[in-house]
């Protein structure tokens, strides 16, 4: 068996002993001290890895509440440095598995394989244990296998965390023992056994790792090593019995899947976690300041991809979204003491590599709304909201039960979803081209439309059209499909039970979002050529059209008086709204003829996800003044720069639309100025926003607290802010490690003043 092994960290004997008496019931105690000076030639030291760390301070920001010790600190600053993520590796030994067997069998071989190989990574001073070190599984695959690996959906956590794998092991073999299943249910069990197997390999060898670790330390060390293994002995295999155990437990389940290659968000941790802080509270073995610690070390585990590899889109696309507040299935109000400490340690700590959404509701305690406010000032884009009860009507209204919808989570971007029942994915269009294509803007067919009326019956014809095309290529999606995806299966209510995998038509729910993206945008363009064209008669649309085939050339003069003269989408405009309603109406309306087809749900969103970006050379130039090649609105946003008149109305404008008519959702982002918040009023101005949402009744919105020209000096001297995150879409990420395209699209947000 091969054992690598990655521990580091770097503090002097000194300053750990000094904060070892921080008061955390033994859990922090001398380690020796060749190992927290293990990592001399580090490519992060710490005074670096501590100017990264605060790189994304401004002097408009209050000061940071300092509630965590030093060393939970410095573990931040590694986390955060990539130091952690540049020691991953890829699978280098001979796996030996069988081609011949069948695919779920195939999936269990490579989690023993890699249960038994993949390197470890422990270090010193850590409470929380457990780290995916492949690097196949940062790129979306399965490692060894290569295959395709699970994401875009948060799994069964809440039911399986109090059941403990021995539990589901009794629950398997009592299903196998009945007989009940086909060939093909019997091997997704059989190797659900095998794989929750080789997830105890893997936990052996952590314990391994630190009773070595162990070996030599002082007394007190070896207390705090011990802690953590008798953690290990007992969980996930059993049921928690404590806070800590729980959040170890939860970690261990996260760590393994992610190791796999699986992402998941991680779904409702207040409520998983709630309980077991408020009985330990009530018993006196724990204090908040303590459970603060533990959780702390949860958060900074989320940093450990960083470095080792991002995309265009940035360095924390992992889906490892968090939700907090919000009813449950009986609704009631869910908001407890871990809800609280979350949003202390993302203020403390600003890890943006769990994203985080809070459900905001009826019952929604004040204390909440403004410690939410609070945070959001920190900028990041972490901390974005929900309003829970108009998107449990809408989850009703598409066919949900009431129990159901009120559990709602997201698929670790925004996308409403049922937690640990759910199968998702979605298909992306361009409502943008459906445009162009019924003005021939990418031929020189003659237009010829007498009225408005005619026109916009033309584009709903092909809007029509098109999401009928789509229906059918989602046809046999998850039809017959049999892929390795054992554990993601496992986590997964109705799969091991009906003998079907999760690609295979096992989970509750089988969805396929049909998102469009370019709303506002084509709104904006219908409202143009119904006023200059149809109202007024500036010009003919034949002539419009040929202005807009040859891209504005000659035109620019036109081109800046629509932009200047129009108020478009997100101005609280009454005659722009109506006809982003008109759009939007019949958008969701044709979406939702057809809600449930093949065994596959299908509900309406809006969305772009950075596709602006890809979209924008495709793009013909619009009514609404934009040129090929510019990036146009996200998602349900509006069109950057229209929106005028301040956060308000952008969201009076979204908050007109009807968003249970979208189950799936649609999202609105604002950008404000940082000294627009400052101090109590700030604080206010935050929570007022907030409110006016929830109230009004929008789906999902984030507000990213930034200035524009903080982003353009970071664009210029990426050196200067490592560590500046910025809220992206469902996602946060390092402003930095965007690619350009990525950043020119944070950029040109409208700043608003709040």
């Amino acid at each position: 068996m091969k054992q690598n092994t990655h521990t580091g960290g770097k503090m002097s004997r000194a300053d750990f002993l000094k904060y070892s008496t921080y008061g955390l019931g033994g859990l922090f105690l001398g380690l020796k001290v060749s190992e927290l000076d293990a990592a001399e030639s580090s490519p992060a030291p710490r005074t670096a890895a501590k100017e990264l760390y605060e790189s994304w301070k401004s002097p408009w920001q209050p000061e940071v509440p300092q509630r965590l010790s030093k060393i939970t600190h410095e573990l931040a600053w590694k986390g955060l440095s990539g130091e952690n993520g540049r020691t991953m590796k890829m699978v280098d030994w001979n796996p030996q598995i069988d081609p011949a067997l069948p695919p779920q069998m195939k999936y269990a071989a490579a989690a023993k394989s890699i249960a038994e190989n993949a390197p470890l990574r422990i270090l010193p001073g850590e409470l929380i244990v457990g780290s995916a070190t492949l690097l196949e599984a940062m790129h979306e695959r399965i490692p060894i296998l290569l295959s395709q690996s699970v994401t875009h959906t948060t799994l069964d956590f809440e039911r399986i965390l109090p059941l403990g794998y021995n539990g589901l092991r009794k629950q398997i073999r009592e299903r196998l023992a009945a007989g009940t299943l086909d060939e093909k249910g019997r091997e997704l069990n059989e190797a659900a056994l095998l794989t929750l197997d080789a997830a105890d390999i893997w936990q052996q060898r952590n314990i391994a790792l630190l009773e070595q670790m162990m070996g030599g330390q002082p007394a007190e060390g070896k207390a705090f090593y011990q802690t953590i293994i008798d953690t290990l002995k007992r969980v996930p295999d059993e049921a928690p019995r404590s806070f800590r155990e729980a959040v170890q437990s939860l970690w261990s389940m996260y760590a393994f899947l992610r190791l796999m290659g699986d992402w998941s968000g991680i779904g409702r941790i207040d409520r998983m976690l709630g309980p077991y802080l408020k009985e330990d509270l009530r018993k006196g073995v724990l204090t908040l300041d303590e459970a603060r610690e533990i959780l702390a070390h949860f958060w900074i585990k989320g940093t450990e991809w960083i470095g080792g590899f991002y995309v265009n889109s940035g360095d924390a696309q992992f889906y490892q979204n968090i939700i907090l507040g919000g009813i449950d299935k009986d609704g009631k109000e869910v908001t407890n003491e871990v809800t609280y400490l979350v949003l202390d340690i993302v203020e403390e700590l600003h890890i943006s590599d769990f994203p985080i959404a809070v459900r905001l509701g009826d019952k929604t305690p004040e204390k909440l709304i403004r410690r939410i406010a609070e945070v959001q000032r920190f900028g990041g884009g972490i901390v974005s909201v929900y309003s829970e009860n108009i998107v449990i009507e809408g989850l009703v209204k598409f066919g949900y039960p009431l129990e159901e919808a009120r559990e709602f989570t997201n698929d670790g971007c925004w996308e409403a979803i049922i937690p640990g029942k759910t199968a998702f994915t979605y298909a992306a269009n361009d409502m943008l081209e459906v445009f162009g294509k019924t003005l021939h803007l990418n031929d020189e067919t003659p237009v010829d439309f007498p009225d408005f009326e005619s026109l916009y019956a033309a584009f709903k014809k092909n809007l029509e059209a098109d999401v009928d095309v789509w229906q059918g290529i989602i046809d046999p999606w998850w039809k017959d499909v049999d892929a390795p995806c054992t554990l993601p299966s496992i986590f997964t209510y109705g799969c091991l039970e009906k003998g079907r995998c999760f690609r295979g038509g096992g989970p509750k729910y089988n969805m396929i979002g049909i998102h469009y993206g370019g709303v506002s945008d084509t709104a904006n363009s219908l409202l143009v050529l119904k006023k200059l064209v149809y109202e007024e008669g500036y010009l003919s649309l034949g002539d419009f059209v040929g202005i807009l085939r040859k891209n504005w050339e000659g035109n620019e003069g036109l081109r800046q008086l629509i932009r200047t003269r129009f108020t478009f989408y997100g101005n609280d405009d009454a005659a722009a709204d109506a006809m982003m309603n008109r759009v939007y109406n019949d958008y969701t309306e044709i979406v939702g003829r057809c809600k449930d087809r093949e065994g596959v749900k299908r509900p309406c969103g809006i969305s772009t996800f950075g596709r602006e970006i890809d979209w924008r050379m495709q793009r013909r130039a619009t009514p609404e003044g934009s040129r090929i090649g510019d990036i146009l609105a996200t998602n349900c946003s509006p069109t950057p720069g229209s929106d005028r008149k301040g956060p308000t109305s952008a969201l009076n404008s979204y908050c007109k639309l009807d968003f249970t008519r979208c189950p799936s959702g649609a999202t609105l982002e604002l950008k404000v100025l940082p000294s627009s918040v400052k101090g109590e009023n700030g604080v206010k101005a935050l929570m007022g926003l907030l409110k006016t949402f929830r109230e009004k009744k929008g789906f999902y919105m984030h507000v990213d607290v930034v200035d524009t020209a903080t982003l353009i000096d970071a664009q210029r001297n990426p050196e200067k802010y490592p560590n500046l995150p910025v809220r992206v879409a469902g996602w946060s990420a390092r402003f930095t490690t965007l690619c350009k395209e990525w950043q020119d699209m944070i950029i040109q947000r409208t700043q608003q003043i709040c």
